[in-house]
């Protein structure tokens, strides 16, 4: 298969993660029922925000953690028509093979990287990972490894920092033992010893916290009697969504990064911690088709940001983006949600009136 074709089949099955702390991708398998990432990538958390081409953003629960093969399976949405693909034989790979790595880095949305297998069997960590030349980057970490057949031969799991295009794949081996392993304990939590590859369950964990084959400690991804708060400023800010109106678990994007809609609006929040400022950016509809409307939509805009106070309209690209800034230490969550409260207003105001006034194109939906 191609790239294209390979892509083409993949973009409906591929997920994008979210958690408290970062993001990153996975993949469906419609065999198991199941959505495959990396443990790292879920961090800890018994929930996470999933969303793909086929569904919105949804909560997804962890069902199964592996530290050492660095895996995790999640809950898929219900009704989701999500692809159908197939695992492929680690056996039959070699060294040159060509491969697709898939993913979401850095927020990029279904991008795919081209390489070749450089080894097929480099071991680290007494593991075997297949070594490519196929940038991986954050965000790709839990995606698919495919080969020219549009088979997963491996999930993308780390690279070697400063290293050029240095990325490992677990082999798809061990990801088939594990999903064979977890398959008679669906829809239960679990997770697998890092000593001895014992599946622990809630039914078969002793005393709470140990393996009962070896003793060593672990933690099952079990939803927790109170859910763990932000703190600082990111408090702040998820108590001015909340009394908005917004879940916070759906809203969270990763560390410092919230996004939410209003109406036809997609607004982005970030904290930038290095230089102490909130931003809030509201993506808007994109510029029209007619070149000769723009003129006249250049001078509202610039008319508009004159009556405004504390929002700017932009273009970025050919996107409308109407924003707001402001600095940590004069934040509250009284003049917080009033800010923001004006934000999702005037985001879905404009929205609505630059389609209809200036023949602005609906925004591309990622």
């Amino acid at each position: 298969m191609t790239s294209p074709e390979i892509i083409e089949r993949y973009q409906n099955a591929i997920i994008q993660i979210a958690t408290q702390t970062g993001t990153g991708s996975g993949f469906y398998i419609k065999e198991f029922d199941i959505i495959v990432t990396n443990n790292h990538v879920v961090d800890n958390s018994p929930e996470v925000t999933i969303q793909g081409k086929v569904f919105a953003k949804s909560l997804s629960r962890v069902w199964y953690t592996d530290k050492k093969h660095d895996l995790a399976f999640l809950e898929p949405p219900a009704g989701a028509a999500l692809a159908e693909i197939s695992l492929g034989n680690y056996a039959e790979m070699k060294d040159g093979d060509d491969v697709v790595a898939i993913g979401h880095p850095y927020g990029l949305n279904y991008t795919a990287t081209q390489g070749v297998i450089s080894k097929v069997d480099r071991i680290r960590d007494g593991l075997k990972y297949i070594q490519i030349d196929a940038a991986i980057n954050p965000g790709n970490s839990g995606g698919p490894l495919v080969n020219d057949k549009g088979q997963i031969i491996g999930v993308n799991s780390f690279i070697i920092r400063g290293g050029d295009n240095l990325g490992f794949a677990l082999p798809v081996d061990y990801l088939r033992t594990a999903l064979q392993m977890y398959l008679p304990y669906r829809g239960n939590v679990s997770t697998r010893c890092v000593s001895c590859d014992y599946l622990v369950t809630a039914a078969n964990i002793d005393s709470g916290k140990y393996c009962a084959s070896c003793g060593t400690e672990v933690k099952l991804p079990e939803m927790p009697e109170k859910e763990a708060e932000a703190v600082g400023v990111a408090k702040t800010i998820e108590t001015i969504l909340r009394e908005l109106g917004k879940d916070i678990k759906l809203a969270r994007n990763g560390a410092n990064n919230w996004e939410v809609t209003e109406g036809s609006a997609k607004i982005k929040i970030a904290y930038n911690a290095t230089n102490y400022f909130i931003a809030g950016d509201a993506f808007l509809c994109q510029m029209p088709a007619d070149p000769l409307k723009i003129k006249s939509l250049y001078q509202y805009l610039l008319e508009e940001n004159y009556k405004m106070n504390g929002l700017v309209l932009s273009c970025s690209g050919q996107n409308i983006v109407l924003s707001c800034i402001m600095y940590d230490m004069d934040v509250t969550v009284e003049n917080g949600k009033e800010q923001f409260e004006k934000l999702f207003k005037k985001a879905d105001e404009y929205d609505d009136l630059l389609k209809h006034e200036f023949g602005c194109l609906a925004r591309l939906i990622e």
